[in-house]
This record gives structure tokens, sequence and C-alpha cells, in this order.
């Protein structure tokens, strides 16, 4: 039986220090890379660099290292526009981006002018530009031009299936801002496909921007990973723990004296596991592989 070697990932944004959900999600990545034998990239999603926060990196990669997470090799998506630029002139010589001057307050204007525009869980931008051409003067954004259809995906671990019609609910989406960094999207899709990245476990927060990315990825030539959405770790009241609404900082916990161990099982335990009061990464190890066992996933007994 030919089993292609896994590749997984953990990827960052160094815009702020790590809070807790960002440790269980890079907790729940690396227990799949190493459950499965595979690879683990570490991959810093830092093109917005008017948000990076220059000391976030080596922040980041202590926290890690403090949960005794490692990682096989590092990239910075700063350090690979070239590849961007590659795809996006590969879709563009296709005839399948268009330049876009349209501001939020002229797309919100447009949909609510619109009887028979979708509205759905996002705006879905109403094609303007690709229909009446781009405002001269104007700094231009870069669309694609989704294609004509739907698009489903099921979750390798959830098994959920979710279908979206890429014109009536997610609309064509930027690749490209009008000040010329580019877009999540694009990066995430083309950095997977040329890292070889075979597994993606992230938050269910990006749950529903899997079908864009898997069409615009086939747009590319590159067959889609297998993707894996875990849920957010939330506060008390139930909402999600996010930077910008002030989570602990992981940092401040190991610089504090706090036990690794300790980190680990609260948030193995916040999935539902029982395990001790102190625990090792490693030592999870069997609770992963207990799930994905369950979701259908082939273990190798030697990994």
């Amino acid at each position: 039986m030919n089993v292609l070697p896994v590749v997984g990932r953990f990827a960052p944004s160094p815009t702020g220090a790590m809070h807790l959900g960002n440790a269980r999600t890079a907790l729940l990545a690396w227990l799949h890379s190493r459950a499965l034998g595979g690879l683990h990239l570490l991959r810093f999603e830092d093109l917005d660099t008017g948000r990076v926060r220059s000391w976030a990196y080596d922040t980041t990669r202590r926290d890690l290292e403090w949960l005794g997470l490692d990682w096989d090799a590092e990239f910075r998506q700063s350090e690979r526009l070239p590849v961007y630029a590659d795809a996006v002139s590969r879709l563009t010589a296709a005839g399948e981006t268009y330049p876009c001057t349209c501001t939020r307050r002229e797309i919100r204007q447009a949909i609510e002018d619109s009887a028979g525009a979708p509205h759905g869980h996002e705006p879905v931008y109403p094609g303007t530009c690709r229909l009446h051409g781009a405002m001269p003067g104007r700094p231009a954004a870069l669309r694609w031009h989704v294609p004509d259809g739907t698009v489903c995906v099921t979750d390798a671990l959830t098994c959920a299936t979710l279908c979206q019609n890429l014109p009536a609910e997610v609309g064509d989406f930027v690749l490209q801002r009008n000040d010329g960094v580019y877009a999540y999207h694009l990066a995430v899709v083309v950095d997977d496909a040329l890292m070889g990245v075979t597994d993606v476990v992230r938050g269910a927060d990006l749950w529903t921007a899997t079908p864009r990315q898997v069409a615009l990825g086939r747009a590319l030539g590159s067959a889609p990973p297998r993707y894996l959405h875990v849920p957010l770790m939330t506060d008390f009241r139930g909402e999600r723990l996010a930077k910008r609404g002030g989570a602990p900082p992981l940092r401040a916990l190991r610089e504090g004296g706090e036990e690794a161990g300790r980190v680990l099982s609260a948030l193995a335990r916040s999935l539902g596991w029982a395990v001790p009061e102190r625990v090792s990464a490693a030592e999870l190890l069997p609770l992963w592989r207990a799930q994905l066992t369950r979701a259908g996933f082939f273990i190798n007994p030697q990994s």
C-alpha cells in the first residue's frame, strides 16, 4: 500500500503574542503531523506588514518550544512574494482576474441597491468593475473572477460537507489589495501547494473559506489538501479567544513560571480528553490517533 508522506503545518500571524486558543490549534496541528509520522512546518503569515510585530516571531517560537512542539522547516510569507506574483500572473494570463477600484462603502451600497443581490453570511461583491470597468485614476485591487458553479468540500475530521455556489455565496474575491499586499486566500493556497502540504488542521472559523480555496487551487493546477477544522477555544461567555479581545498571552504563563505540562493538560481537557494534571505533548499522541481512527484515517503502527 503506497501512502503519501503527510506534511502538516501551523501558520500563525506574528501580530502579537499567542494566546491559549492559538496554542490549542498549534497543539492539534502538531499532534496530527506527528501521529501520522509526517513532517511539520511552521509558516509565519506576515504579509500584512503594518500589523506585524517584529518580536512576535521569536515569542511564538519560544512558546512552541516551551510546549514541546517542534517543526521541521520554517517559512515567512513576506519572503515569498515572487511565488505569489507568479500565481497572479498565471491567472491574469488566463483571463481570470480584473482590476477593481470599488471602495467598501461603494460595495455595500451596490449590494443594497441590487434587489437581486444575494445576502448570505458575508457581503458578496456584485461584480461592478468586472461589468462596468474600473475607475481611472484610483488605486486598483485585483479580483479573481470565480468560476460558475458549486464547489463541495468534506472535512476529513468531522465528515461534514459544505457546498457553496461561488458566484452567489462568495463572489469575486481579492487576490491582491490596492496597496500591493497579496491576500490571505491566494498566499495560503499557493504556499500549501508549493510546500507539499497534505493535511491542514486549523480553526473552525476558516471552514466557510474552504470551497473558495479549493477552487482557487484547482485554477492554479494543484490538488487540495485534506482539511480538518477544529473547534475554537472560547472564554467563559462562549466567545472565541482572540488577541484583539485581550485573551491572555501564552508568554505571560511561560515567563510567569507556569509549567508547560499543566498548560498542555488544560488544553487537552478543554477538548474533553481525560488526562493527568501534567502531561507532555508526546503523551497526547495516542488520544489524537484514536480520534483519527474514529474519523476513518489509516494509522501506520510505525508512525
